[in-house]
């Protein structure tokens, strides 16, 4: 693995229709631990629930709970990107909160030579607002969003009080992801 590699990924929400998705750049040696963060912070989820990754039917988690058998487990405390993505358009899965099961695909789009003066991770593009947490998953969402843009629902005004008083699905803001990885990443975790 070439330290001074970044990788240009593209995180997409699967199984809904508009694509949920971020295109990152990231070093090429960011643990799986710091990547979990930084796809927290680019999608806008709250990091309130437990998350693996996986690649090859192998899943790799934070911790192994030995009273449970999940199949193929890996601590992944020192795995790396690279470890698993290794070429360009190379996949893997993301999978956060178990039982709203938001699953995401990672495809590695470039590998790319290191800038010293770019400041990663970064957020290059993306498209459309991370669902809310704790909605119920796709099909949750799906009706969310359904009956906030039908003022005649009768959940209507309950489903916007819930939401907060106002949710827009098209909404992304590149500037503001940024700022929140800018301001939660530290050089010694990510460069």
């Amino acid at each position: 693995m070439n330290k001074n590699c970044v990788y240009q990924i593209k995180i997409s929400l699967k199984k809904y229709t508009p694509k949920i998705w971020r295109r990152l750049l990231v070093p090429s040696d960011t643990l799986l631990c710091d990547l979990h963060e930084i796809i927290q912070l680019a999608m806008g989820w709250g990091n309130e629930h437990l998350h693996k990754f996986m690649k090859d039917g192998t899943s790799y988690v934070e911790e192994i709970d030995p009273s449970f058998d999940f199949g193929r487990e890996v601590d992944y405390e020192d795995t790396r990107i690279a470890d698993l993505l290794v070429s360009v358009k190379d996949k893997m899965e993301y999978e956060y909160d178990f039982g709203d099961s938001w699953e995401h695909e990672i495809l590695l789009e470039k590998i790319l030579d290191y800038d010293p003066f770019v400041k990663y991770p970064t957020c290059k593009a993306g498209k459309n607002n991370c669902p809310p947490e704790d909605c119920g998953g796709i099909y949750g969402y799906q009706h969310l969003v359904e009956v906030i843009n039908d003022p005649k629902d009768p959940e209507h005004k309950d489903m916007l009080e819930w939401i907060g008083g106002s949710f827009d699905p098209e909404f992304f803001d590149i500037d503001e992801v940024n700022r929140l990885l800018n301001c939660n990443s530290s050089p010694a975790s990510y460069n």
